[in-house]
């Protein structure tokens, strides 16, 4: 199947309009890549509050998952980024890309975001 959708993108029929229907197509290639950098954005921001704020406790994993979301929340491009990785990857998905506990304390927090709006 991916070669197929490679082969409609390669077409240029994605984002046209086919018998009334609206194509959008995106590739499970750059859905891939999106994940990838977005959950690499993400590992590198926890490292470095790390580094500043060592996480021994329970509560100092929570002040740096907030301290991320404050960082993400204040950048909209990295949100965006962010939101749409968990969305097409999966939630377990990305969790297992960035390697950090206190990820899983960051994405509740960010699901928060997505069921607000």
């Amino acid at each position: 199947m991916s070669d197929y959708i490679q082969k409609v993108n390669a077409n240029n029929i994605g984002g046209d309009v086919i018998n009334g229907h609206d194509i959008n197509v995106t590739t499970n290639l750059e859905s891939n890549q999106n994940l990838a950098q977005a959950a690499k954005d993400i590992q590198a921001l926890l490292e470095q509050l790390e580094k500043t704020n060592p996480a021994t406790t329970d509560l100092e994993r929570v002040t740096i998952a907030a301290k991320a979301a404050d960082e993400i929340n204040g950048n909209p491009t990295l949100k965006a980024r962010v939101i749409n990785a968990l969305k097409s990857g999966g939630t377990e998905t990305f969790k297992e890309a960035v390697n950090n506990p206190i990820v899983n304390i960051l994405v509740a927090i960010i699901q928060g975001w997505t069921e607000t709006k």
